[in-house]
């Protein structure tokens, strides 16, 4: 029996059970308010990050974000779309087509999105503020790729951990996957526990004692 990949580990976890872990560490990730923007499915996977800004001046430019899926090899990405103006489109669905095409998982936009029907359509996952039907074009263009980003609030750097499901976006860095992995499990566990106990009529009051939380920190010290 194989034994399963650092994305069949993240997957099987949920975004509220990955934020704890990132709590019980002390660590950044987790986002408010970046969200599904049709009914789609959870996505994870590798961070393609992506900057973009006001535009400046008159001149033509690429559309923003386009050069950064025609450069996708692998089929283990999502996008991380940095720097969203209100109001105005970060996404379309000519952008989602191409991004089907290269097998990306899914995008995730700290900002808003058009043509979100397009994306639904074709079943290619969308997270991000809401949605808008103004177009980018010659008001927001692409400033950097591959280089760290801060996303709602977080510092994102290329290829870290993306999972994002209905309750929102989380962020992993690619250098605390395991640690947060083997504690995300041992929480997950717990929890499940603690919903048998409730269901089998143990007092909800004593099952949800911060002792019971504290107890999955012991148990870490002492694996």
């Amino acid at each position: 029996m194989s034994t399963p990949s650092t994305l069949d580990r993240l997957a099987a976890l949920d975004t509220n059970t990955v934020s704890d872990a990132l709590d019980f560490l002390n660590l950044p990730g987790a986002t408010f308010g970046i969200r599904p923007l049709w009914d789609c499915p959870k996505i994870v996977g590798r961070a393609s990050t992506i900057q973009l800004g006001p535009k400046t001046d008159a001149k033509p430019t690429v559309h923003l974000i386009s050069p950064v899926i025609a450069q996708v090899k692998t089929d283990d990405r999502v996008l991380v779309i940095a720097g969203g103006l209100e109001g105005i489109s970060c996404w379309g669905d000519i952008l989602a087509n191409a991004s089907v095409a290269k097998q990306v998982r899914g995008s995730v936009i700290d900002g808003v999105s058009r043509d979100i029907e397009g994306s639904e359509s074709i079943a290619y996952p969308v997270f991000g503020r809401g949605v808008t039907m103004i177009s980018a074009r010659n008001r927001v263009v692409q400033v950097d790729s591959g280089k760290p980003v801060t996303f709602a609030g977080v510092v994102v750097q290329e290829d870290d951990y993306v999972i994002a499901d209905r309750c929102g976006t989380v962020f992993v860095g690619a250098d605390r996957i395991d640690e947060v992995l083997d504690l995300g499990e041992r929480i997950a566990r717990r929890q499940d526990g603690m919903v048998k106990a409730v269901r089998s009529g143990r007092s909800v009051e004593e099952v949800m004692h911060d002792k019971e939380f504290e107890a999955i920190k012991t148990r870490r010290q002492n694996d």
